[in-house]
């Protein structure tokens, strides 16, 4: 059945750690070196120097985006000798996408994915980790800018799920959905700009749902080229659900079809 639990081999079973900041070249380098993953990493504007172009040339040979970010923004995170550099590494692994999809057909399960673009609040983010956890979501995409960090907030509003449910973050959602359309995945956008119904449109087979934020929505790119776009009935005066509470509606009508299906 598509609920079966897939758990690719790398994730670490354990309770992951808090958000760490480290700063300082050569620590930075060092955690660079050492495969961690980072959830942001800050460069000092305008700052220069060989060892800086030394830190700049291994993050671009690793692929690994950094911000570079008024030298305020450093002393307001510590007072410590921060050498114009400082990290946030991740408190969970990250998933490399083709590797699970691949994985997960592989086994024989069907593919049930969600794609969160533009959600920022980490907390909503924790709550939909639960939520999708708890549907049987086989992993949470998300972009690498502009989305909530996997924080240690966010692990705790999740309950723990975030240790449990893989995350894959991609560089460019758009390219991210063309892919998993080629790969035999149906990718259905959750807007009020839908014309069906959840529940008038079928959510068994290969799928990933994509969200937006509440204040944006799914960025027009996205939009485009997904393949239908669904909206929750509501009747009530009130504009819009939490992105959250909106996210459980659509997954959990997916999971009820999806077993249904299975009788």
């Amino acid at each position: 059945m598509h609920q079966n639990r897939y758990k690719p081999e790398n994730r670490n079973s354990e309770q992951p750690p808090d958000t760490q900041m480290v700063y300082g070249i050569r620590p930075v380098m060092e955690a660079i070196d050492q495969g961690r993953e980072f959830e942001k990493i800050f460069i000092g504007r305008g700052v220069k120097g060989d060892r800086i172009v030394e830190l700049k040339a291994l993050l671009k040979s690793k692929d690994i985006s950094w911000q570079e970010v008024p030298v305020e923004k450093l002393n307001s995170l510590t007072r410590k000798n921060h050498q114009d550099v400082i990290c946030f590494i991740s408190p969970v692994d990250f998933y490399n996408l083709g590797n699970l999809v691949q994985g997960l057909f592989e086994k024989g399960l069907t593919p049930f994915l969600l794609l969160l673009d533009r959600i920022t609040d980490v907390r909503n983010f924790g709550a939909i980790a639960r939520t999708a956890e708890c549907a049987g979501v086989h992993a949470i995409v998300i972009p690498e800018k502009g989305a909530a960090q996997v924080s240690a907030d966010s692990i705790r509003t999740s309950a723990g799920a975030l240790g449990r449910i893989p995350v894959c973050r991609e560089k460019n959602l758009e390219k991210t959905v063309r892919y998993l359309q080629h790969s035999g995945i149906k990718v259905i956008g959750a807007t009020e700009k839908g014309k069906e119904y959840t529940f008038n449109v079928s959510l068994e087979g290969p799928l990933a749902i994509v969200m937006g934020s509440e204040e944006d929505g799914i960025s027009g790119e996205i939009l485009r080229i997904c393949d239908s776009l669904v909206r929750i009935p509501m009747i009530g005066h009130t504009a819009s659900l939490n992105v959250s509470v909106a996210c459980g509606v659509i997954l959990f009508e997916a999971l009820r079809q999806r077993m249904s299906s299975q009788k």
